[in-house]
């Protein structure tokens, strides 16, 4: 979890309350977050990774003030429209995205400066994993020129000075040269074009994710107004990280401006940033059944207030700097932490139970013990992967269901079946002896009428690959397998893009489909660079149970 340090006298002030010390540190506790210390003028407080918006004193203070009943309910932004553009466009694919606004009024001074800091860094590692999913930068709003345009780049064309660096450099410079440049140079190491920002002048002002320009993109005491910008892969966190900025710039004494973005390539128009609050709907009832109490609306209302969010005819309405609500069980926590943890009645359940091993896991267990006693090797794999090992490699247009905040494009997506992650451990260990015959029990995940909206599955992916891998020789490890856990089963001839046609059976166990049994499709194995045939099945263990 980041840790942010906190000027307690700037907190005070924002939160419009100064409490005594020890009730500030049971209170700043008890909102759902850890606090490491306070000594003298700094208060060190570890935030959750899901509250990006409480990483500065203006976020943190907002949320307290609003928990103790200073300043409760939903605090809301105005944005001042304007005629300013930021255009984008030719970018690298794996960058596409840009937007931003402007913030002006500020009065800044050295503490100020550093509170803008700690926010842009805090929100890269977190919100913006490291910059792997977008990046931030801030300029002085005098020292360039709009329309700004975003827009890819030859590397050799590009030559600015970046920050606190001597003198100008070019792209490619930067990345072997300049600190930020080899740490965060791994992000574009294989992209033909590199993004950069440019004003109406034709300046050089920055190069995403990498390093602003020491010449117009450094803010400092002499700053009242500011560009920001955030861009990347992944447009819905950039707005977010957007709104967190300009809202924590605003409470910091600045007045928000909005840019006209343009992104002709996917022929978006809007004005950035979008601070009207988003409406949900909650059922009281569910949040009382997920908290074992009995609330009434005029109460949730109360509740609600002091977490900063507004209700309104059974809707609550969320700021637009959360960035963390996703179902209404996210309102149940919130309301649990303005209750308060300390007043809910501790109680033992008047249930008398003897543990066991769950039945499902003895079965996996025996599943796993036949594969093993029949010679084949049992590996772990993941149930995070990516949608292009899913489908693309695989031949197949399957359905997947993405992360929203997915910390690398690795690992990006929950696996709807196992034979790529099995395909993908062959691919990685062709140096070693043949046959490799391998299988492996795991979870995965699809589309269904559950309440988070994800059904779950446990499956078996078994692959025999050697030079005289075929569907008799997996048809003959399936025959096994059923055999001895005493299941009749029907086979018929079935289709799959993934599989060869024609050697592709479907398997049924009392009129229900529960497996695909077949020899890999050429293309399938060329994708994964795999020089031997490949044959295969993959078992729905929890239906089969």
């Amino acid at each position: 979890m980041p840790t942010v340090k906190l000027n307690k006298k700037v907190f005070e002030k924002l939160v419009g309350k100064k409490l005594p010390i020890e009730k500030l540190k049971d209170r700043i506790s008890m909102m759902g977050t850890d606090l490491d210390s306070i000594e003298g003028d700094e208060i060190s407080v570890e935030i959750f990774p899901n509250r990006p918006d409480m990483l500065s004193e203006q976020g943190f203070a907002r949320a307290f003030s609003s928990f103790i009943g200073v300043k409760t309910g939903l605090k809301e932004y105005k944005v001042n429209k304007t005629n300013d553009k930021l255009i984008v466009k030719n970018l690298p694919k794996e960058w596409p995205y840009a937007i931003g606004c402007v913030v002006r009024g500020l009065k800044l001074d050295d503490e100020k400066v550093r509170e803008i800091i700690q926010i842009q860094e805090k929100l890269g590692t977190t919100l913006t994993r490291n910059r792997a999913k977008g990046g931030i930068g801030l300029y002085p709003v005098n020292k360039v020129k709009f329309p700004i345009t975003f827009s890819g780049k030859n590397p050799k064309e590009i030559k600015f000075r970046p920050l606190e660096f001597p003198k100008e450099i070019t792209a490619l410079q930067m990345l072997s040269q300049h600190p930020k440049g080899r740490e965060y140079g791994h992000l574009m190491e294989n992209w033909k074009t590199f993004p950069v920002f440019t004003d109406a002048n034709g300046t050089f002002m920055s190069m995403p994710p990498v390093i602003n320009s020491h010449d117009v993109g450094k803010i400092d005491e002499t700053t009242t107004d500011v560009f920001i910008e955030a861009t990347g892969p992944d447009l819905k966190i950039i707005k977010q990280a957007i709104n967190i900025i300009a809202t924590a710039l605003s409470d910091m004494g600045g007045k928000i401006y909005s840019l006209k973005v343009e992104i002709p390539k996917e022929k978006l128009k809007f004005d950035c940033p979008d601070l009207k609050p988003k409406s949900w709907n909650m059922d009281i009832d569910y949040i009382n059944k997920r908290l074992g109490l009995n609330l009434k609306e005029k109460e949730v209302k109360t509740l609600l207030e002091k977490m900063g969010y507004g209700y309104a005819k059974g809707k609550v309405l969320v700021p637009a700097y959360r960035a963390d609500i996703m179902h209404q069980v996210d309102f149940a926590e919130d309301i649990a932490i303005a209750y308060g943890y300390e007043n809910f009645d501790a109680e033992i359940p008047n249930v008398a139970t003897i543990g066991k091993e769950n039945p499902f896991e003895i079965f996996k267990r025996k599943v796993a013990e036949i594969l093993a006693g029949n010679q084949l090797l049992e590996c772990d794999t993941y149930n995070l992967t990516n949608e292009d090992l899913q489908t693309k490699k695989m031949n197949t247009k399957m359905h997947t269901i993405k992360l929203a905040n997915a910390f690398s494009q690795e690992y990006s997506t929950l696996r709807a079946w196992i034979i790529p992650s099995l395909l993908q451990i062959l691919s990685e260990n062709k140096q070693y002896d043949y046959p490799q015959n391998i299988f492996t029990i795991g979870r995965i995940f699809k589309k269904g009428k559950t309440e988070s909206g994800v059904e779950e599955n446990d499956r078996v992916a078994v692959l025999v690959c050697d030079a005289t891998a075929n569907f008799t020789k997996i048809k003959q490890s399936f025959d096994y397998l059923m055999r001895m856990l005493n299941i009749k089963y029907e086979t018929k001839e079935a289709e799959h893009p993934s599989f060869i046609p024609g050697r592709t059976a479907r398997i049924t166990v009392k009129g229900k489909d529960v497996a695909y049994i077949g020899e890999i499709h050429p293309q399938v194995l060329e994708n994964f660079s795999l020089e031997f045939p490949v044959a295969a099945f993959e078992l729905n263990l929890s239906e089969l149970f």
